[in-house]
């Protein structure tokens, strides 16, 4: 686990809108060597190594925006 980039932060700023517009509020995002090379949409993966390697709780934040949404 390694912390988000200027460039993997860049490229979530440009693929989250149309993402959420589809209605998908998880999805992974494979950036190799600053390029956008797969969007995850059926089984987004590495919650555990995530969490465990960032001190998140990534399914709870999940959880918490469904939540928000439905609301």
């Amino acid at each position: 686990v390694r912390p988000l980039t200027a460039r993997d932060r860049e490229i979530a700023a440009m693929v989250g809108p149309e993402m959420r517009r589809r209605g998908m509020r998880f999805v992974g995002l494979d950036v190799i060597g600053g390029h956008l090379t797969e969007v995850n949409v059926t089984s987004p993966t590495c919650i555990r190594e995530i969490d465990a390697g960032a001190g998140l709780n990534i399914a709870g934040l999940l959880f918490d925006a469904l939540e928000r949404d439905a609301a």
